[in-house]
């Protein structure tokens, strides 16, 4: 199908490149950002993962002065920060270290939103940390995007959530333990929300065709976005790769994965390769899939963040 522009709110890096890395340059963004750009996403929000605090103040600082001073704010309107308000629990924590997950506070949002000075749109967090619900509050009084992911979160804590102001599920059938109750877990906690719109990696390694059928009938075209959850392996050939404190293997088919955990570490291709994987399902029209790769997430922008075309 032809590209409209897609947007994706949740790109972590590219070409060997990760924006949590504290070493992170000016000229490595910019050039990710080209390469991203030029894969046939039209709007992008860098991901910094759960992190120390520094990182939140140095790479959050530096990639909002390299999109301001070259302008291109058009494209990357602010930050999506995946933590540190997450779930420590192995296999809540998914990829991301648990010595640096903590709790929620509105406090602590808002010093994160001073350290991108302002330039933040969404934030992932656990619907059931402690103080989740005052921080997804403050997320919306500083009109940034609350996603919930993560998690172990019940039906309670994720419908508490939403009445706090959550409006999305960070990349919702992922980021949780590979084992789970069969009636009672985070993926059916979430999906019998329906206040709580269902971003889904669509790149034929984070779900099975089946799941995403059943995400998209049960939530409908309004209520889910797709996005890449790219990681710095994004770009590179297969092979060995380390990141996040976990040794990967990057397969031929883009499976990106941690043999001694078994669990994948992330995703790497771009979302224009996450709708064509979809578009082959054909389990959606070409309306319905602007809408999940592009309107939505667009919708979300402009009315919570202000975003601007």
């Amino acid at each position: 199908m032809n590209n409209p522009g897609w947007i994706d709110l949740q790109v972590n890096g590219c070409l060997g490149v990760d924006f949590s890395d504290a070493a992170l340059t000016e000229e490595q963004f910019l050039r990710c950002a080209e390469w991203t750009l030029a894969q046939g996403t039209e709007v992008f929000l860098p991901t910094i993962i759960t992190s120390p605090w520094e990182i939140y103040r140095r790479n959050g600082e530096l990639i909002r002065r390299a999109v301001e001073s070259h302008g291109l704010k058009r494209h990357i309107p602010g930050l999506h920060l995946e933590g540190p308000f997450l779930n420590p629990t192995p296999g809540a924590i998914g990829a991301h270290n648990p010595a640096w997950a903590q709790p929620a506070s509105a406090e602590a949002v808002r010093k994160l939103h001073d350290y991108c000075g302002g330039f933040l749109c969404l934030l992932t967090l656990g619907a059931e940390v402690p103080g989740a619900d005052e921080a997804i509050a403050e997320s919306r009084r500083l009109k940034v995007i609350p996603s919930v992911g993560h998690h172990l979160a019940t039906p309670e804590d994720v419908r508490k959530a939403a009445d706090a102001g959550a409006l999305n599920l960070t990349h919702l059938g992922n980021g949780c333990p590979g084992m789970l109750d069969r009636h009672h877990n985070p993926i059916w906690s979430g999906l019998g929300e329906d206040r709580l719109t269902a971003m889904i990696i669509t790149d034929g390694q984070h779900l099975p065709p089946e799941l995403i059928k059943t995400f998209i009938r049960t939530k409908g075209v309004d209520r889910v976005i797709v996005t890449s959850d790219a990681a710095s392996v994004a770009g590179l050939p297969p092979g060995k790769y380390f990141l996040a404190g976990n040794d990967g293997v990057l397969e031929p088919s883009g499976r990106f994965w941690n043999p001694s955990k078994n669990c994948l570490i992330g995703a790497s291709a771009p979302i224009a390769q996450c709708m064509d994987y979809l578009n082959d399902l054909q389990l959606v029209n070409n309306e319905q899939l602007v809408k999940l790769g592009r309107t939505n997430a667009l919708s979300q922008l402009r009315t919570i963040c202000g975003y601007d075309e």
